[in-house]
């Protein structure tokens, strides 16, 4: 079984946590090669992830690594990829700003800079659900159709990319936003890319 796919989920995930993006038992990360997905496991110390823990499922759901104890969220990262044929690589985590403005849509606005908005397009929203259930799997495989990052309400934030580097890349940008979020609130900076601008910058990087 090709390893080299699970040491860069591994060292991904070990590189989520070192950012303070997770917690030690939070979060998931998963990349798809062909007709396999590599994912990380439940219950595993997240902050010293090994290749060797990675498990390896196929798009059907198969587990090709029964004795591994998959991602409660394995669910959602199959759906997503099904979802989207484009989907490379998924990046599930609780960034502390970026969770705490998943409260409700719009709290975290990219029209803030170019960079938020030409990475992170419009975020969109998925409504609430218990986490692991198939609900959950439902509402992010519905919002991925709409754009690259979901809040999860009172839950996380999900990106995806072509590549892990561009899903992190991502994640590591909607916690920046977030974070610029709150404290232009505090503030009271209301200025924001006009619509024009926005425009031109969706087009220059063909977001949703």
């Amino acid at each position: 079984m090709n390893s080299k796919p699970k040491k860069t989920v591994a060292v991904f995930m070990n590189r989520l946590y070192a950012k303070g993006l997770t917690t030690t038992s939070g979060g998931n990360v998963s990349v798809r090669v062909n007709n396999k997905i590599y994912i990380t496991p439940s219950q595993t110390d997240k902050g010293n992830m090994k290749s060797r823990q990675i498990g390896v499922i196929t798009i059907d759901g198969k587990n090709l690594t029964p004795k591994l104890k998959l991602s409660m969220e394995t669910a959602m990262h199959v759906e997503i990829y099904k979802t989207r044929q484009d989907i490379k690589a998924i990046v599930h985590a609780h960034p502390f700003t970026a969770t705490t403005l998943s409260a409700k849509p719009n709290l975290i606005d990219t029209r803030i800079n170019g960079e938020a908005r030409a990475m992170l397009g419009k975020p969109t929203f998925a409504p609430y659900a218990t986490m692991g259930t198939p609900e959950l799997a439902k509402a992010a495989s519905d919002a991925i159709k709409h754009g690259n990052t979901i809040i999860l309400q009172h839950h996380g934030i999900l990106t995806i990319g072509e590549t892990l580097l561009q899903a992190f890349d991502r994640l590591e940008l909607m916690e920046m936003t977030a974070r610029s979020a709150v404290i232009r609130n505090s503030l009271k900076i209301d200025e924001r890319i006009n619509d024009e601008q926005i425009a031109i910058i969706d087009r220059m990087f063909d977001q949703p």
